[in-house]
């Protein structure tokens, strides 16, 4: 037991150390203007990054347009033919695509939908987020699935449902907490996500919301302050780390509050 509670602790020290670096320079940059403003010329201080916050939460929006229907629809497929070969070998695939490194589905994102067009886009971008968002949204909808009790489908049957609707009435609804879960696990991973913005989506110095034009990220806005030798910069870089950090903690809280809900509505 004093093993694993010390494998515990030196398993939060990492974390407790990123939090404290990135809050101790990040707050002291955060304010009302870096939510409200856009970024000054270079030289000038000051500013904010409103525009990446909006295209940050645009990218992450048309990257669940695409993923939460495919990834929830295909889990059900997985779930409901487990030993067709199709299933084996979608299952296969989304494990092989969860280990990919995201610079290569930026890469295969830049091919199919910039290149073609000749130019960067948020639409670009949301479907190499989406992308990534696929394969996790898929496995856990399928696991969800198969926990649910099979008295449950043998009643709903029993009752007279199609196979169909004892999936959509009975089955879905019971395992909608943890899919709700797993869909806002994989938003949280993509929010921090770089390499395959920097294919796809570019940046956005200015203020764009138009799906077929570069869109500005928080995340390539750190990338682009923090390498650059302005120490302004590097301030507002660490506040968008900041902002980046809480982002994922607030999907990581969302997750838990909307499973304890879903399961309270679920409960007899």
């Amino acid at each position: 037991m004093s093993f694993c509670a010390a494998s515990v602790v030196l398993a939060l020290i990492p974390l407790g150390f990123i939090l404290f670096f990135a809050l101790r320079q990040g707050l002291p940059a955060l304010g009302w203007a870096f939510f409200t403003r856009m970024p000054r010329p270079v030289g000038e201080p000051g500013g904010g990054m409103a525009n990446a916050i909006a295209g940050t939460l645009i990218l992450v929006g048309l990257a669940s347009l695409i993923a939460v229907p495919i990834g929830v629809a295909s889990g059900i497929y997985l779930s409901e033919y487990r030993k067709s070969l199709l299933s084996t070998a979608a299952r296969f695939s989304a494990d092989v695509l969860n280990g990919v490194p995201s610079i290569v589905i930026g890469l295969f994102a830049y091919s199919v939908a910039v290149l073609p067009f000749r130019r960067f886009s948020a639409a670009a971008g949301g479907l190499a987020l989406g992308i990534m968002m696929i394969p996790l949204i898929v496995r856990t909808t399928e696991e969800l699935l198969n926990l649910v009790p099979a008295t449950l489908r043998d009643g709903a049957l029993a009752l007279g449902a199609t196979r169909a609707r004892a999936v959509a009435t009975v089955i879905l609804p019971a395992a909608l907490p943890g899919i709700v879960t797993g869909v806002l696990v994989a938003l949280a991973r993509i929010a921090g996500e770089t390499a395959p913005l920097l294919f796809t989506a570019f940046n956005n110095r200015y203020w764009s919301a138009r799906l077929d034009r570069p869109i500005s990220s928080l995340t390539v806005q750190v990338y682009t302050y923090a390498i650059s030798p302005y120490d302004d910069w590097h301030r507002q870089a660490w506040a968008g780390a900041t902002v980046l950090i809480g982002a994922v903690l607030l999907f990581s809280l969302l997750a838990r509050l909307a499973t304890r809900r879903l399961e309270g509505m679920h409960r007899p």
